[in-house]
């Protein structure tokens, strides 16, 4: 790839995970937050994203 589609692509292979950790971060903390204030279905399903980002990272980087 060569030009601006290959700058963007190597880009986002680059910064994809990391972008995922983070979101996976805040997603765990919201979720848990949730919890605590009684609203336990949005909070497991916010950190079972959570989960499911981690596993899409460890997929990528392996």
């Amino acid at each position: 790839m060569s030009g601006i589609f290959g700058s963007v692509a190597s880009f986002a292979v680059a910064a994809g995970p990391a972008i995922l950790m983070i979101a996976a971060f805040a997603l765990a903390i919201g979720g848990f937050k949730l919890i605590r204030r009684g609203n336990r279905q949005k909070g497991v399903l916010m950190i079972v994203c959570a989960v499911v980002f981690v596993a899409n990272v460890v997929i990528l980087t392996a």
